[in-house]
């Protein structure tokens, strides 16, 4: 996996250890399917959100998709290089820059857009624990 050496050399360069040195090719596998994961949950939650908050007409499913993935990369980025609380802040912000941009719509629309991807993320987090405790309890008994 080039990949992998590339970003650990890319790092290296920075000259900062921001890459664990026991983490393997495994993890970091397994982080990149997460990171595929959460892109995909997030850019449904953007569109349904928008969708609500703005319209069909200014709420695309590329234009939340974008906004998934400039918003989490940025995140992840502030994340490494800025302490937490302020991190988090400018992090926020770029969110809601982000919606604001591709939504064509004001501070208080990106706020609500915000808002309610929150409220659904919670939802759908809420619905696959139920779901996935719902399968716990049927698989012991299932041979």
């Amino acid at each position: 996996m080039r990949v992998f050496a590339v970003i650990s050399l890319i790092l290296s360069l920075i000259g900062k250890t921001l890459w664990p040195s026991q983490l393997g090719e495994t993890e970091l596998l397994s982080s990149f399917i997460v990171f595929i994961v959460n892109l995909i949950v997030l850019t449904i939650v953007f569109y349904v959100a928008g969708r609500v908050v703005v319209g069909k007409k200014r709420a695309k499913f590329g234009d939340a998709f974008v906004i998934s993935l400039f918003g989490t990369l940025t995140g992840t980025i502030l994340s490494l290089f800025i302490p937490h609380w302020l991190g988090a802040i400018l992090s926020l912000i770029v969110w809601l820059l982000l919606i604001r941009h591709f939504y064509e719509t004001g501070w208080l629309g990106a706020l609500a857009v915000g808002i309610l991807a929150v409220i659904v993320m919670i939802v759908v987090g809420f619905l696959l624990e139920i779901l996935l405790v719902a399968i716990g309890l049927i698989l012991p008994y299932v041979s």
